[in-house]
């Protein structure tokens, strides 16, 4: 599963380090790794360790999926999560076109969300390596709803039921549907 950009995988090294022959970055997944996001992008879920299910999908193009995150934060449970179909373990590795889509196709999400769910506001996250809190080596945005008061930045994860995900997602999907209508 080691599809890492081209660019930035290999050719970039430490310039203040003479002696660094390492690129910066390299791939955190084992060498046997079976990715979640892959497997839930060909749709199978199947693997006991894939907390995904095909209920949790909005949205599916050939560059990208939208779905509900099987993990909730703090008393306003829900939030969506786009990935890329093809996989790329980190932000560094994603060509600047899928970058692009992922960031233009977020607009769209916050908005259906706010469509959806009426927050008083959103945000979005991404985590790469271990130091910056990714625990799952496929490229993932996290797109939250937002409240005064749901100290999301204070809450640890807590696993959410594949109904309540199946609900968020169907409500997500009418909303994300009127979206990119109107964004043609």
């Amino acid at each position: 599963m080691r599809n890492q950009h081209p660019n930035y995988s290999s050719a970039l090294t430490r310039p203040w380090d003479n002696d660094a022959a390492d690129p910066l970055w390299q791939s955190h997944a084992s060498e046997d790794y079976e990715c979640p996001f892959c497997q839930f992008a060909a749709g199978d879920t199947s693997d006991p360790g894939n907390r995904c299910e095909l209920s949790d999908l909005v949205y599916q193009d050939e560059d990208l999926l939208v779905f509900i995150a099987c993990d909730g934060f703090g008393p306003h449970p829900g939030h969506a999560m786009i990935i890329p179909t093809a996989h790329r373990e980190a932000l560094y590795d994603l060509e600047d076109e899928l970058l692009a889509k992922i960031s233009i196709f977020s607009r769209h999400v916050t908005l259906a969300i706010k469509l959806a769910w009426n927050p008083e506001g959103t945000s979005v996250r991404q985590h790469n390596e271990p130091a910056g809190n990714q625990h799952v080596w496929h490229y993932h945005l996290h797109v939250f709803p937002r409240y005064s008061d749901d100290l999301l930045y204070r809450q640890i994860r807590h696993p959410l039921g594949v109904e309540y995900r199946a609900k968020l997602a169907l409500e997500l999907k009418a909303a994300l549907d009127q979206v990119l209508e109107a964004a043609s």
